[in-house]
């Protein structure tokens, strides 16, 4: 496939696309990210999700620390052409980098935001510090 359709996307002036990350079989939000064309183009080529981290000024492949990666099963463009939506499958179950399934575990109440999504695995446990990674 030639990278044409990544001309239809409408890119932020930064050149960059916020993407939805959902669930494939229940539909579940899971987080929110970016991707320039780069990422974007890896994510279609290799088949799992590629962001880029706006911090680390970088492309970041999920999982490739805590092993929790994304395989996509389908990418969708929205109706403006300015927001992708990926369906993928959550490996290791967990999403966010607070060990939660989903970026999304708070929900405003009238006491203002409660959290409503337990910790599935302790994120120290999860993220290696770089000097204890191992190759």
């Amino acid at each position: 496939m030639s990278a044409a359709w990544l001309e239809a996307i409408r890119w932020t002036s930064e050149g960059l696309v916020p993407v939805i990350a959902q669930q494939q079989d229940s539909g579940k939000v899971l987080m929110f990210a970016w991707m320039n064309r780069e990422a974007l183009a890896l994510t279609a080529e290799e088949g799992y999700a590629v962001y880029w981290s706006r911090s680390r000024q970088k492309i970041w492949r999920k999982g490739e620390q805590s092993g929790n990666r994304q395989k996509v099963h389908g990418i969708f463009l929205d109706c403006d052409e300015d927001v992708i939506l990926l369906q993928i499958e959550q490996q290791g179950g967990i999403a966010c980098h607070t060990g939660r399934e989903s970026c999304f575990f708070r929900r405003l109440t009238e006491h203002g935001w409660q959290v409503v999504a337990p910790v599935l695995k302790d994120p120290a446990l999860i993220y290696r510090q770089p000097d204890q990674a191992s190759e």
